[in-house]
């Protein structure tokens, strides 16, 4: 299949670029690995589950309306269910590979003259003791249950972590019926004070879901963190307590809390795994872009949470810069003015600025990490293993991985690699992994053949 330009990723970003790069006579190829198009923010239940109001469990549902609609109106051609692994160059533009379906076994292709990467963010989750335990899941997890699949992952739940999007969580899991046993916030109220001019525009929002915790009685710790969570064959409650200005747990401070769901979540990461692929510079965690969201290589462009987590107004932002850039530079002309979203795009980060300075993670959290607690969970390192290869003189992730397989697995030390960052005293560091999702050797013997002697 061949197209102007393809996007992969259909949240925000992605819709948003699709939208405008198509406005501007540009064929487009919407790519994503769902099965409709929305992002994990605007994630939408099946058809089949026949939802009445679905509008209620979304912020800046008129948004989505206008986003859908447009789409379907528009010449744009959307794969859903294409599961992208990598993104090669070639001499006429990019070819970008991906795996069809649920099974993920069957290969596709699409060839672009350009590519635009939207491919969002994922969830930061710091360890404790007992997080391993059925009925913890990320806050983000507890989310899209609710969003996608109508359904909530217990009666009595604790949100507990960093970040803003525990807010949402916590009122929908309430709004839904769940007894929401507290909201554990790391983070005091003063640091949001001292970003309140940067916030501004993010006021009404918050004190939305502000209302919903007051109206179903949700109590909220700030400055609290979840010590352990406890449980034999599941989670039956968590142990939080308060910390101290150093970030250390103030002692006499602890308190039990029952509950059968813990939803965790300390913010979130920039997925550059196809960027990074391609040779795109990064900029710290996230794909390095300049004002017209062009990365360094040329022909592609990058939006959304990949080029620093921000949220879903600066990702509609961003994608329409770039949407609209990468049509001007397809068609061999100036980019088209779009002065609202340049606009937008200043005040908004300046407002995701504040807010990831203000949700900042508690210090000396890897001090409250027991040996025995697992760290990389498709390997089953702990973290006293991973504090062995620290003393054998490991320094950093990539030797933590060489010494113990933590992050060899499944996922690629995309759960676990925060976590062993944070107990050798580093800063996580970008994993620079040759695919972004696993591939079957057989799709890889198909793409590639061994050529036989000519």
């Amino acid at each position: 299949m061949r197209t102007d330009l393809a996007v992969i990723g259909a949240g925000p970003a992605g819709l948003a670029a699709a939208l405008a790069a198509s406005a501007r006579g540009v064929r487009v190829t919407l790519v994503d690995a769902a099965a409709r198009p929305g992002g994990q923010f605007y994630r939408q239940p099946a058809e089949a589950l026949a939802a009445r109001r679905p509008e209620a469990l979304h912020h800046g549902w008129r948004t989505w309306e206008r986003l859908r609609d447009g789409l379907a109106a528009s010449a744009v051609r959307v794969l859903t269910e294409h599961h992208v692994w990598c993104v090669e160059r070639t001499p006429d533009g990019f070819t970008v590979n991906a795996l069809l379906g649920p099974e993920q076994e069957e290969p596709a292709e699409v060839h672009a003259r350009a590519v635009l990467l939207a491919t969002g963010g994922y969830e930061r989750v710091l360890p404790f003791p007992g997080w391993t335990l059925p009925g913890v899941i990320t806050a983000g997890g507890a989310q899209a249950m609710l969003k996608g699949g109508l359904v909530v992952p217990g009666r009595r739940a604790v949100v507990a972590g960093t970040g803003p999007l525990l807010l949402p969580v916590a009122t929908g899991l309430a709004a839904a019926s769940v007894e929401v046993a507290a909201l554990v916030e790391s983070t005091g109220p003063g640091r949001l004070a001292r970003h309140a001019p940067a916030l501004a525009g993010k006021l009404p929002e918050g004190a939305g879901h502000a209302a919903g915790l007051l109206r179903h009685r949700v109590p909220v710790l700030t400055r609290h963190t979840v010590v352990r969570a406890h449980g034999d064959d599941r989670l039956t409650g968590v142990t939080v307590a308060a910390l101290g200005t150093d970030g250390h747990v103030r002692p006499g401070t602890e308190r039990h809390l029952p509950c059968d769901t813990l939803a965790a979540g300390h913010g979130m990461l920039p997925h550059t795994d196809l960027a990074e692929s391609l040779g795109c510079r990064l900029d710290g965690l996230a794909v390095a872009v300049d004002t017209e969201q062009r990365t360094d290589v040329p022909g592609v462009w990058a939006a959304g949470e990949a080029t620093g987590i921000g949220g879903a107004a600066l990702s509609l932002a961003e994608g329409h810069i770039a949407g609209c850039s990468a049509a001007a530079h397809l068609h061999g002309t100036a980019p088209g003015p779009a002065p609202a979203a340049l606009k937008a795009r200043r005040t908004l980060q300046r407002s995701a600025a504040a807010l990831d300075s203000a949700y900042a993670l508690p210090a000396h959290w890897p001090e409250r990490i027991t040996d025995d607690t697992v760290i990389c969970r498709c390997e089953e390192v702990t973290a006293g293993a991973v504090r062995e290869a620290l003393d054998l003189g490991a320094g950093d992730e990539r030797t933590v991985k060489l010494l113990t397989r933590a992050g060899m697995g499944w996922c690629q030390g995309r759960m676990c690699g925060t976590a062993i960052a944070g107990l050798a005293g580093r800063s996580p560091t970008p994993a620079k992994r040759p695919f972004a999702r696993p591939v079957p050797l057989g799709v890889l013997a198909r793409q590639h053949p061994k050529k036989g002697p000519s």
